[in-house]
């Protein structure tokens, strides 16, 4: 009996050793692999870069320049600057453009223990941009997705299954359908300006950014879900509050695993992205048995994907692995509402602002849509023919881009303008550096000046397009951008055939980068009915 129980504590304190030894080792490993990450492999990294002549901050443990680049911007948007000024760069990236005039272009910058080399040299950025295989998207905080994470998220194949599916939705034949809903919104966004004026002498002072916002928010509405819109004002409205929520979530550290934590904010949005997902998956479903009844899809953005999936699908002896699924669908339902909705309010914000300033091209700009127009109805044919109209707005795009920069990882060691970028090192895409380059644009590259683009974007940019980048540009280039072009184009010539405008005494110039380039302080404008 003695002998057993001898063998049984033997075997139990083999076991228990075994176990000890299995947590000391996976303590062991996670350890090293911790002090890997915030520490061996940046230092590794920072060395490599060094040697090939880069120059930056040293790397600081975990944060890199988090806190210096906070307490930058913290300072920056504390106030506003002078319309007149030509401080708009240091504004928007104060860390950035501080660390490119110390450390020159080949600089790079901490993004916590992940080096960031800044690309501002436009051969460069168009082949990073070219190249979207080998440069892929840098993998977004989790929180970000709930919002959309759909083509401007993917790589790969994937990437490029959803890019032929969804090309179909903005091909001009079929945004010329949409003209009337563009016009549609737009009205009703005059109708409401003219209310305010109704009770004034002829002028009032409006903020005309709600306005905006809320008048491109309503055109992706009707663009995208047509009968439905709706259903798609309810979901603007719930991304709004979302990304509103993720921003908030954003100015603090993240901790990884931080989503899952009970917090009231976390939990609301979570709420938001069920509610959001409910009504698409409602608005698809109803879509997609009608279509299996035999109705003729609506030449919405959605009837238009879900026919075209269809047809991919059909085309792969119905495979649906060969199309995508509801729940992509939805995803890029989200997508239409942030880039279509977010892009376009910001290139009109700045539009009218600058407009304002510049009486001489506002007048300008009026007159020619008057010389199409009249005061009709905007329609397709016209709208391409607003030559002065798309000077304006490119030369707006160029100064105030809706973003700023753009971000690529590298997943292997690359060769980039004889530099060997390291595996798991991000390129930083300064577009905003690029269109205030002097040496691409000129000594009056931060003066407003339309005329840069009175013989097109290639003549303007020297045949490089990487140059002027506000929808990005080679395979991966904003597939809405036409969209956004020809509703800028139907709300401004709608808006000058109605109103004069200048910026009002309350106005604060203050650009800021929040995801996109938004007025910090809104857009106070007094608006005169002509």
């Amino acid at each position: 009996m003695g002998t057993h129980m001898e063998i049984i504590n033997e075997s139990s304190g083999a076991i228990g050793c075994g176990i000890i030894g299995v947590v000391l080792l996976s303590l062991i490993w996670g350890s090293w692999r911790i002090l890997n990450w915030v520490w061996l492999r940046p230092k590794k990294l920072e060395s490599c870069l060094r040697k090939q002549g880069l120059s930056g901050n040293s790397y600081k443990l975990f944060f890199g320049d988090l806190k210096e680049s906070s307490a930058m911007n913290k300072e920056a948007s504390s106030t506003g600057i002078s319309i007149s000024d030509d401080a708009v760069p240091s504004r928007v990236l104060p860390f950035i453009h501080t660390n490119i005039s110390n450390y020159g272009k080949k600089s790079f910058t901490w993004f916590r223990p992940i080096p960031n080399v800044n690309i501002v040299d436009p051969e460069l950025v168009k082949e990073v941009l070219s190249k979207n295989f080998n440069y892929q998207k840098t993998k977004s905080n989790p929180f970000i997705k709930l919002v959309a994470n759909g083509l401007t998220t993917l790589d790969g194949e994937q990437w490029t299954k959803h890019r032929k599916i969804i090309n179909p939705a903005f091909h001009m034949e079929k945004l010329k359908h949409m003209v009337p809903a563009f016009y549609l919104c737009c009205s009703e966004m005059i109708s409401k300006w003219e209310n305010n004026i109704a009770s004034t002498e002829g002028s009032c002072e409006v903020d005309v950014w709600p306005y905006l916002q809320t008048l491109t928010s309503d055109v992706i509405s009707r663009a995208a879900f047509g009968s439905n819109y709706e259903d798609g004002r309810k979901i603007f409205k719930l991304q709004k509050e979302l990304i509103a929520l993720i921003i908030q979530t954003a100015s603090t550290v993240y901790i990884p695993g931080a989503r899952f934590l009970p917090t009231k904010r976390n939990r609301r949005m979570k709420e938001i992205d069920k509610e959001i997902h409910a009504t698409l998956s409602v608005i698809i479903d109803k879509r997609m048995k009608a279509m299996k009844e035999g109705e003729t899809s609506k030449d919405d953005l959605l009837g238009i994907l879900l026919k075209s999936n269809l047809r991919e699908i059909e085309q792969h002896g119905n495979n649906r692995k060969d199309g995508m699924t509801i729940e992509e669908v939805i995803e890029e339902c989200k997508l239409f509402y942030i880039g279509g909705q977010e892009t376009t309010s910001i290139l009109l914000v700045w539009t009218m602002i600058l407009l304002s300033r510049h009486q001489n091209w506002q007048q300008l700009a009026r007159e020619e849509v008057l010389q199409v127009f009249g005061n009709n109805k905007p329609d397709f044919d016209g709208l391409n023919r607003l030559k002065i109209v798309t000077m304006i707005l490119y030369e707006v795009l160029r100064l105030y881009p809706p973003l700023v920069w753009m971000e690529r990882v590298v997943h292997e060691d690359m060769k980039l303008g004889g530099i060997t970028l390291p595996e798991g090192v991000i390129v930083s895409l300064h577009v905003m550096l690029l269109h205030y380059d002097r040496e691409i644009w000129g000594d009056d590259v931060k003066e407003f000046k339309p005329e840069r683009f009175a013989e097109g974007v290639s003549k303007a940019t020297k045949n490089n397009q990487a140059s002027f980048s506000p929808f990005s540009s080679g395979p991966r280039v904003c597939i809405g951008q036409n969209f956004s072009m020809l509703e800028a184009k139907m709300a401004i010539a709608t808006i000058l055939q109605q109103f004069s405008f200048e910026l009002s005494p309350s106005y604060t110039h203050a650009p800021f980068a929040m995801l996109t380039l938004q007025p910090q302080y809104g857009a106070h404008l007094i608006l005169h009915k002509l």
